[in-house]
This record gives structure tokens, C-alpha cells and sequence, in this order.
């Protein structure tokens, strides 16, 4: 994919506010816009910064009292640049000036990386579920292109729900790449992307959980419905979502894990404004 090329003069540059010690100064190297209300980013990364696919940091652009806001890594562990994917929000705190950013511009997160949806917090199974909505597919493309989540698991399933077929362009980009991926390109055959709307007219249509209770998941896509003993469930996007599909799986006997305890499904709480 060919990256965006654009200058400007870098108002919000490391040398007129300087970066805080807790956090490292990166560069945007790449901007793509696929609706007036989602894009991805990349960044520069640190030579030093380390973090497990599916882990958040804290963003935020140059300033003199900067807002910090939750956004995960959508690049996996071993990439040498960090992507991001994010909504636009017209008076957000944070989105209001991160989605005018442009190549060359300056960007801060937070040096310690954080995060419940990682591989460590499940206990082993077969098939892996990773649930979104919205930008909460973001760690998922981290996931989906670690190796280490195809030792683990035999499958993954990743559903992603939007309101338009536009919002789904990043997921669908992402799965795209994966036969071509050098580190899990042989796998990709293994992984399957359910995409559905809740607005726009498409094959699938209707609310995740509605799918999954009525069924009409299992049976488009033949797949088993979910199993406590060989299931694994991660889940990310908006609040709604998280407090039905979390309501579902604990109704089916799924435990919830964390990294010090691992389980059955693990719930990403943190989100960008």
C-alpha cells in the first residue's frame, strides 16, 4: 500500500514543547482517511519501547498541558512503526487536533504499555473469538498478525460490527494483507473476519450480540456456537456491546481472566474520546 505523502510545518514539533519524561516523542510517517469519521496513523517507534499485541498506551500531541487519551496498538509486537485507528470526534478533547495531523508531525504516548487483551490473560482452547465494534478492532489487527496467537489457538474468528460497509474498510484492509503477511502468511487460511452493519444495507446485518443469540452466526458461517471448554472470547468496542457480549458469555459459563489470573475471556476497558 502506497503511504500518503504530505508536508507541513510542524507546529507541534518536540522542539517548541518537550516531551515529558514519562513518555516517548514520535513521528507521524503515514495518514490514512477512509470516512469523515475514521482514520489510522503510523508513527516512528522507539527503538526501545516494548509491548505485547493487543496492548494501549496513552496519546497525546505536543503541548504545554497535552490531553492523554487510551489507544491501542492496532501494529503487532514486532513491527518497526506503531499504528493506530481512530475515530474523529469534531470537539473531542484529543480527536479534534489528532485528526489534522499530517507526515511529519509530532506525537507522544506514554512509555509504559498496558492492556486485558492480550494472548497471556486466556487460558489455552481451540478457538479463538475476538469480538468489536467500531475502532475496537484496533488490538485485534495487532493480534491477528502475531504469530503467537496461531500456536495458541486453531482458529480465530473476528467479528467486526459498524453502521456503514465504509466503517469496515480498515478490517477488511487488514485481513486483505494477511496472505501476503511474512510471519503468519502460511495461517491465514485459519482466520475468518464476520462483518456486519447495523445501518447501511449488506449481506449481514444486525447487532453482534443479536447475531450470536438468535444463532444466525453459527449457521451463515457453520460454525459450533460457543463453548466454555474450547472457546476463548476478547471483546472490545462500544460500552453497549461490552456489557451484552460480556452478559452473554458469563450466561454461558465463560470465566473472565486478566493477566494474573487467566480465563476464559478477557474485556478491553479503555477507550479514545
Amino acid at each position: 500500500m502506497a503511504e500518503p505523502m504530505a508536508t507541513q510545518d510542524r507546529a507541534n514539533s518536540v522542539e517548541e514543547f518537550p516531551c515529558p519524561d514519562s513518555a516517548y516523542a514520535t513521528e507521524i510517517i503515514a495518514v490514512e482517511h477512509y470516512t469523515p469519521r475514521l482514520f489510522r496513523f503510523r508513527v516512528t517507534r522507539p527503538p526501545s519501547f516494548r509491548f505485547r499485541s493487543g496492548e494501549f498506551v496513552m496519546i497525546g500531541l505536543p503541548g504545554e498541558k497535552p490531553v492523554w487519551r487510551a489507544y491501542s496498538i492496532a501494529s503487532p509486537s514486532w513491527d518497526d512503526a506503531l499504528e493506530f485507528y481512530s475515530i474523529k470526534v469534531a470537539d473531542g478533547p484529543l480527536t479534534e487536533y489528532l485528526q489534522k495531523i499530517q507526515i511529519g508531525d509530532a506525537l507522544w504516548f506514554r512509555k509504559k504499555p498496558t492492556g486485558t487483551l492480550v494472548l497471556d490473560a486466556l487460558l489455552p482452547g481451540k478457538r479463538l473469538w475476538m469480538i468489536s465494534t467500531g475502532t475496537g478492532f484496533a488490538p485485534f489487527a495487532a493480534l491477528v498478525r502475531d504469530p503467537e496467537a496461531y500456536e495458541k489457538f486453531e482458529e480465530i474468528i473476528i467479528t467486526h460490527t459498524c453502521r456503514d460497509l465504509a466503517e469496515l474498510t480498515y478490517s477488511k484492509q487488514v485481513m486483505a494483507s494477511l496472505a501476503d503477511d511474512p510471519l503468519v502468511g502460511e495461517s491465514a487460511g485459519r482466520v475468518r473476519l464476520i462483518a456486519s452493519t447495523t445501518r447501511e444495507e449488506s449481506a449481514l446485518m444486525g447487532r453482534v450480540t443479536k447475531l450470536l443469540e438468535s444463532g444466525r452466526v453459527y449457521e451463515e458461517f457453520d460454525l459450533p456456537p460457543l463453548n466454555a471448554a474450547q472457546d476463548r472470547v476478547m471483546i472490545c468496542g462500544s460500552m453497549a456491546m461490552l456489557k451484552d457480549v460480556r452478559g452473554l458469555v458469563e450466561s454461558l459459563g465463560f470465566d473472565e481472566g486478566a493477566n494474573s489470573k487467566p480465563g476464559q475471556f478477557v474485556v478491553e476497558r479503555a477507550f479514545v474520546d
